[in-house]
């Protein structure tokens, strides 16, 4: 019997992920609920729609787009945020394209609980570093109203999908975009808060990830032998860009423990979530004064490979 409901092809691109083992990496727990985002969205759908709607006969067309994306899901372990061109954060959505890593940071929290306790006080001035769609950078524009974002990136396509979530959100005239490689092309501009993705996987680590990772921008994933070489960097010159009462929010995930192996004399505070994730690290401006100015040697060697 052919495929002709909505409930029918949620079934059966469950039934097709769990059958090939495909992994839930980027924002989803299960096959049913993968299954269940990549129908809806791909039929321009919302996902709180009535029940009733489930046995909904498709046209010839809509299911031809559906049985398409369940193939490049299974065979090419292709995303689904990339064959929809879209993904949530912070409550908000995002225009993804593989110009960019699929956003899934667990600083989403942080910024919807107002960064709190980190930051005192709404944050005016903020720097999105490495920003990619400009997921983070973007979401506190919204979250702070009062807040003017800069969004850097050292990849113009990056640069340019993150104008177009701008755009969408509305928030253009509070944002500006700046390719730059880490703070190289900031010049003497100084923020409250710095929040920083950057890559932080080694090589090695990428070859062992699953096949879905492949899709994503390499550029944005590996960051030297170790990858802290971007991170360190990254550390070495925030206080040169912060207000004296700064915070650098810095992200290097499943890096973090070879990271406080390397620096132990850094007092890393480590944010904790309740959605899971971490590797989220916080440091004020004196603190950053102090790296650089006993690590700044750590940093050339590592800006000289």
């Amino acid at each position: 019997m052919p495929l002709t409901t909505i409930c029918d092809f949620i079934r059966f691109a469950t039934s097709r992920f769990n059958e090939a083992n495909v992994v839930y990496g980027h924002g989803f727990d299960s096959a049913l609920d993968e299954a269940t985002y990549l129908v809806l969205t791909s039929l321009h759908l919302p996902h709180d729609m009535p029940p009733v709607y489930a046995a909904a006969t498709l046209l010839p067309d809509e299911r031809e787009v559906l049985q398409q994306r369940i193939h490049e899901r299974v065979s090419r372990r292709m995303p689904t945020a990339y064959l929809v061109g879209e993904a949530w954060f912070a409550g908000l959505s995002f225009k993804v394209t593989q110009d960019v890593l699929i956003p899934r940071s667990p600083i989403a929290e942080l910024i919807e609980r107002g960064f709190a306790p980190w930051l005192q006080q709404p944050p005016e001035r903020v720097l999105d570093l490495c920003c990619g769609s400009g997921c983070i950078g973007i979401a506190i524009a919204v979250h702070v109203p009062e807040s003017h974002v800069d969004l850097a990136d050292i990849s113009l396509d990056a640069l340019q999908v993150a104008g177009g979530n701008a755009a969408d959100h509305g928030i253009e005239d509070r944002v500006e975009f700046i390719q730059s490689d880490g703070f190289g092309a900031l010049g003497g501009r100084r923020y409250d808060l710095i929040v920083a993705n950057p890559p932080y996987v080694s090589q090695a680590e990428v070859d062992a990830l699953p096949p879905e990772y492949a899709h994503e921008p390499m550029l944005a994933l590996v960051s030297g032998e170790d990858g802290l070489d971007l991170p360190v960097r990254l550390l070495a010159g925030a206080a040169m860009h912060l207000d004296p009462t700064g915070v650098l929010i810095l992200e290097v995930g499943d890096s973090a423990d070879r990271l406080a192996a390397l620096f132990p004399e850094v007092p890393f505070r480590w944010a904790e979530f309740e959605r899971g994730g971490g590797g989220v690290a916080i440091l004020d401006r004196d603190e950053l004064v102090a790296f650089a100015e006993t690590f700044g040697a750590e940093d050339q060697r590592r800006g000289a490979r």
